[in-house]
């Protein structure tokens, strides 16, 4: 009993044994097909990273390979102050490592005072870092106005009312000190365009400005427009001045044909009025027609009461009328008539 006790626990051992043994194989395994290539190539090249990090950064949900790639570049580019800790840091607050290794080596050949820290702020902020210390050793040129804001020119008007249309190259470079918190090319791009509208505006004559172009660029040059922006303005080159419309002249025209619409409104009110009070005076005389008919109405009831009364007789009666009569041919002849 007790021979077959020992050999069931010697047969459970060697079960568990293997089991282990098998366990442990199966994790070298997996290691040998996800990191043993990472940990040569950067065992290889100098920057070496322990197998237990390796998984560890795998555990973290880090991309062991994006992180081995930056140190091995790290390293081989002397770059101090920066281990695999700091490069986990930035991969997990969202930043892109392998942009900011590029920058800090671009910036450490270009002599630029650049370290890790500031970097990181920068590509955390939204900016290409790479970008901005490519732009601070090469100026990039900025079109004002932007063509793909849909607007070919900058439209301006002189003080004789002549219209100018001008276009600017803006040659800018990054300022690596003001990336985070300054403004970006719109600002630039607007700004210039206030200076060129003011210039222009404040040119007696339009011809002014096209034999003195590059009065607009001293002009704007010297309002110091880039600055809280994460640029450093160069030059300022007006790329062309054209004339356009003579807006003065239009507005002029515009003013009179307008003043034009007013007069005619002020005489139609003076010609309605003017009817409205001929109307009037013809509403009055024919009130008054009706009153003279009227009281010419009343006169054969007067001449009828002086019969009844004795105050007029026959004789008196035809005496008038023959008057009336005599007048009526008197006034016939000389071609009067007594009708209104």
């Amino acid at each position: 009993m007790i021979t077959i006790l020992a050999a069931n626990t010697q047969s459970w051992g060697w079960t568990v044994g293997i089991a282990i043994a098998g366990l442990v194989l199966l994790a070298i395994f997996i290691f040998s097909l996800n990191f043993l290539s990472l940990f040569i190539q950067s065992w290889s090249s100098g920057a070496y990273i322990s197998p237990m990090n390796l998984i560890f950064m795998r555990l973290r949900n880090i991309n062991p390979r994006l992180i081995v790639q930056a140190y091995i570049q790290v390293v081989r580019a002397k770059l101090p102050n920066i281990d695999t800790d700091t490069l986990e840091t930035h991969y997990l607050a969202g930043g892109d490592v392998i942009n900011v290794i590029n920058a800090l080596i671009a910036a450490k050949n270009a002599k630029i005072d650049l370290d890790f820290n500031k970097a990181a702020a920068i590509d955390l902020a939204g900016r290409d870092v790479c970008e901005a210390v490519r732009t601070s050793v090469n100026p990039k040129v900025i079109d004002c106005p932007n063509p793909t804001s849909g607007r070919q020119t900058i439209d301006a008007v002189a003080k004789d009312g002549i219209q100018l249309r001008a276009k600017a190259r803006v040659t800018v470079k990054a300022d690596i000190d003001k990336l985070i918190g300054g403004a970006i090319e719109e600002t630039i791009i607007a700004r210039v365009g206030e200076g060129i509208v003011t210039t222009i505006g404040s040119a007696t004559s339009h011809k002014e400005v096209l034999e003195n172009p590059d009065s607009i660029s001293k002009r704007v040059l010297s309002k110091g427009l880039d600055s809280g922006t994460a640029f450093q303005i160069l030059s300022i080159d007006i790329a062309d001045v054209d004339v356009g419309e003579n807006i003065g002249a239009r507005l002029q025209a515009d003013q009179a044909e307008a003043d034009k619409q007013i007069a005619q409104a002020k005489a139609e009110m003076r010609r309605a009025a003017a009817v409205a009070l001929e109307q009037e005076m013809q509403a009055k005389v024919q009130e008054m027609q009706a009153k003279v008919i009227e009281s010419e109405a009343e006169v054969p009831l007067a001449m009828a009461a002086s019969f009844r009364d004795g105050n007029l007789g026959i004789l008196d009666y035809y005496r008038m009328e023959n008057v009336k009569a005599d007048t009526a041919m008197r006034q016939s002849i000389s071609g009067e008539s007594d009708t209104p």
